[in-house]
């Protein structure tokens, strides 16, 4: 707080000398309403300390000076009707975005943007590994010959968009879009097959095209083209090595571990969407789109050889195709004043036409035991909903919508939880709107969704436990919700909106007892404006949301355990609330405050019923887990000064501190977690398997203070 009050102490004199300095200009010089205005923002903006969660997505991760330059430029040649836009914002951040349009109404136009986005990681990481950014990573079996390192990980999208529109003739209009995306960086990740850290990294390209023709007619308007994209990877696969390992005692530990990436694929599809009004009253919708989905790129495991050489009967590609199909039909009519009426037809068919090979299996024998699983589906939705008018200002709203998905399931290999063929959903609300007054008027809905199915297909896993499983997103399901809405405005200056939303879900699948059983769901907020005077507004807001879920878990007994029935009642709670004042201090000084408060709140208690022989968990494991609390405040203090037609100076200044208790990635006892892994035979030991202990940790740091102030100034012309 001590840079904030020094900030503000600094600011006064400069704001004052500004003002003798704006005094002595002529009010009459006042910049008058114009068609286009131009503005130029160049500045710079400190922050005094690391930002680990809030600098994730901002840019501003690190402490340190930032530039905050950026650009609003409009320029119009009234003679024949161009526009010519040129918009830059955060240029003095890794998060970054340019575009320009060129515009010439009712006959042609362009755009060119790019767009930087980076995400960082938020924990703060050590590690002994050796390569990171590679396809090629290392874990030494001596730790000493590698002292931990403090990394940074974080990724970069770099999007270069492109297109543009001709009017071919009155009514029709031809349209081309082109997006590049590149995306780099590194990201967290896992050995795999061990407990060892390792880094993703990522350096890959995706592509998108778009061609359009549009018409657009007094009754028919009609959308149809073709759509495209590619994505490339150009790194195929990682090497994950243990070096000085002579041998393991399975494949899982062998001296380089391969870790595969995501494969070049690439997808088309054609379209045609329209929509034709049939009467004044009545119009008629239509789209359809068939695609197609294809990844065959050649496998890079398919070529390793000693205890990571393929399956001998596995091939060398996927040849992965998939094919879907859309078609959809609406109605939208009003055959009487008092009625409204909507209607629409869905059908959605997924073909994964990729064939059925092992993957995994005995080379001796040339049997395979794990089959990729080609799942196809077909979805056919129906829905009607219909709005009438009652007297007294009531409007009643109803509607339906039905659901029926039809699914393939593997024939070959394991199936390893429950599976069903059909699954039904039928939803249907009701909602009530009303003008209680002339400043009150509010609305109340309810909804119900019904879930089921044919019967299960049980799984041939591990018995008996696996079948056993209730598999959340085609469980039966009874979903009951109810929203109230109230605005309220009872002056001209000031106005208040409440809103009201609780949901119950349940699963009585009796049969499948582990999963989730239950789940609930509250959200209350409340936000309010209101016109102090001519010069001063003051908008506050509050909300708060709870989320529970119960869900049955299964401990299997082991060495000194019993078997365990696991009951978990998850809760999340959350607070927010912002304050915001704005106003005028002097005609040519603006100012406001803001203030951000949000608080989260999770909850995992847990029971635990044993049975058969064993004890409980180890001595130092029993117990509920903690909750996890995380909680921000931001502070904003802002000021703009108009020093003549042309220049404004803002000042920002910005309190924020963010806490947080996660106990993640701790161990019981408090300390951090670090990464290890058993069963190695290494160089130098001896005969008998020992721990090769990774020491990477990771850790949050629980509490983020920092302070930024920027000052920036903007020029505005014609």
């Amino acid at each position: 707080m001590n840079k904030i009050v020094q900030s503000i102490a600094w600011a006064i004199p400069i704001m004052a000398l500004f003002n003798t300095g704006r005094a002595m200009a002529d009010d009459a010089e006042i910049v008058p309403l114009i068609t286009s205005e131009s503005t130029i923002s160049v500045g710079l903006g400190d922050w005094t300390d690391l930002r680990h969660q809030q600098g994730i997505f901002d840019g501003m991760r690190d402490d340190g000076v930032y530039g905050l330059l950026g650009a609003d430029m409009t320029k119009r040649l009234d003679a024949n009707g161009t526009w010519f836009t040129l918009t830059a914002r955060n240029l003095g951040l890794n998060n970054r975005d340019i575009r320009a349009d060129y515009l010439r109404q009712n006959a042609y136009g362009g755009f060119l943007e790019y767009s930087q986005t980076a995400r960082e990681n938020p924990y703060t990481i050590n590690t002994r590994l050796q390569g990171i950014g590679s396809t090629v990573l290392t874990i030494d079996t001596a730790p000493g010959s590698f002292a931990p390192q403090e990394i940074k990980l974080g990724t970069t999208r770099a999007l270069t968009h492109v297109g543009g529109f001709k009017n071919l003739v009155p009514g029709l209009d031809m349209k081309i879009d082109f997006k590049n995306e590149n995306k780099t960086g590194t990201r967290q990740w896992g050995w795999g097959s061990a407990a060892l850290f390792s880094v993703e990294p990522l350096d890959s390209t995706t592509r998108q095209l778009e061609l359009l023709l549009q018409f657009t007619g007094k009754q028919l308007q009609l959308a149809g083209g073709y759509l495209g994209s590619w994505y490339d990877n150009h790194h195929l696969q990682v090497l994950e090595q243990l070096n000085g390992v002579t041998g393991g005692t399975n494949a899982s530990f062998n001296s380089v571990t391969p870790m595969s990436l995501p494969l070049r694929n690439h997808a088309h599809q054609i379209f045609l969407d329209g929509g034709y009004s049939l009467t004044t009253a009545t119009r008629g919708t239509a789209k359809f789109a068939y695609s197609r989905a294809i990844q065959n790129e050649h496998l890079p495991s398919y070529d390793l050889t000693g205890a990571n050489a393929p399956f001998v009967n596995a091939p060398a590609q996927l040849n992965g195709r998939i094919d879907t199909l859309l078609a959809q039909l609406g109605l939208n009519s009003r055959p009487f004043s008092t009625l409204s009426m909507t209607a629409n037809l869905r059908y959605f068919d997924l073909k994964d036409k990729t064939p059925l090979a092992g993957f995994v299996g005995n080379n001796t024998t040339g049997v395979a035991s794990v089959y990729n699983t080609p799942h196809s589906y077909k979805k056919r939705t129906a829905k009607l909903e219909a709005t009438y008018h009652l007297p007294q200002h009531f409007n009643l709203t109803g509607g339906a919508d039905y659901t029926d998905q039809n699914r393939s399931y593997p024939t070959a290999g394991s199936i390893y939880v429950p599976f069903r063929i059909d699954i039904n959903e039928l939803n249907y609300w009701m909602q009530m709107r009303r003008l209680l007054a002339n400043s009150l008027n509010g609305s109340i809905a309810i909804l119900r969704s019904d879930r089921d199915g044919s019967p299960y297909i049980a799984a041939n896993g591990t018995p008996p436990y696996s079948d056993q499983i209730n598999p959340i997103h085609i469980a039966d399901r009874q979903r009951d919700k109810i929203r109230a809405a109230l605005d309220w405005a009872p002056l001209e200056k000031f106005s208040m909106q409440f809103r009201f939303e609780q949901s119950q879900d349940k699963y009585p699948d009796g049969d499948r007892p582990y999963g989730l059983k239950d789940g609930s769901a509250q959200l209350y907020s409340v936000d309010g404006n209101y016109a102090i005077s001519q010069n001063w507004t003051l908008a506050a807001w509050y909300s708060y949301d709870m989320t529970k879920a119960r869900q049955l878990g299964f401990r299997q007994a082991s060495t000194g355990a019993a078997d365990a029935l696991r009951d978990t009642h998850l809760k999340d709670v959350g607070d927010a609330l912002g304050v915001n004042l704005r106003g005028k201090l002097t005609a040519h000084i603006e100012t406001g405050v803001s203030l951000d408060w949000f608080n989260s709140t999770g909850s995992y208690p847990q029971e635990l019923t044993l049975s058969g022989a064993g004890t409980d968990y180890p001595t130092g494991a029993v117990g509920p887990l903690p909750d996890i609390k995380n909680s921000l405040i931001r502070l904003k203090l802002g000021a703009k000064y108009a020093y003549n037609k042309n220049t404004d100076f803002h000042l920002d200044v910005i309190h924020e501190r963010w806490r947080t208790d996660d106990w993640s990635w701790n161990f019981a006892n408090g300390t951090p977690f670090e990464y290890y892994s058993g069963n190695i035979n290494c160089t130098g030991c001896s005969t008998t398997p020992v721990n090769i202990l990774d020491g990477t940790t990771v850790t949050t740091k629980k509490q983020q203070i920092s302070n930024f102030i920027g000052l920036r100034y903007v020029y505005r012309f014609q």
